[in-house]
């Protein structure tokens, strides 16, 4: 019984100091490289480069299906970050075609919370049944609060 015991413990430690030596030695996955890339996103899945959340965007960077430059919320900083870890040219930003922020009309607000738990940027306040109100200074214009309202009691409203 004791053999037993003690020819598994040999092999559980030749397996790890296997897989120690191959952690350091061998060439990273792109794994960690799109972990990287995404790091440096707004992490505010708003959907706005066209992938359903940063993860998938950062995904397609490195697999060079999507360039650098389709973060909104990132902005111009997000960009050279990228690029200086990419060793890629910086890019000037792709702006939406109308920018917009979210504007709820308060005098219609049920304050079902709906809007709130769909923003990912937290740009929507407002407790249960009472009014909420945006943030614009924080909205990021993705429109995903807007699906949500069963009253439609909120509305894009360009960017002056």
């Amino acid at each position: 019984m004791w053999e037993a015991i003690a020819t598994i413990a040999l092999i559980a430690l030749a397996a790890g100091l296997a897989l120690s030596f191959a952690s350091r030695h061998l060439p990273s996955r792109s794994d960690d490289l799109v972990e990287k890339v995404n790091e440096l996103l707004p992490q505010t899945q708003c959907a706005q480069c066209g992938y359903p959340g940063c993860r998938p965007y950062a995904a397609a960077i490195v697999d060079g299906a999507a360039s650098i430059n389709l973060c909104p919320p990132g902005g111009e900083v997000t960009v050279k970050r990228l690029a200086s870890l990419l060793g890629r040219e910086p890019l000037p930003l792709v702006q939406r075609p109308h920018p917009a922020v979210a504007v709820i009309d308060e005098s219609l607000c049920i304050g079902c919370v709906h809007c709130r738990n769909a923003c990912p940027v937290d740009a929507i306040v407002g407790a249960a049944h009472f009014m909420h109100t945006i943030i614009e200074s924080e909205c990021t214009g993705c429109e995903l609060c807007v699906a949500p309202c069963p009253v439609d009691c909120i509305s894009m409203r360009p960017i002056a």
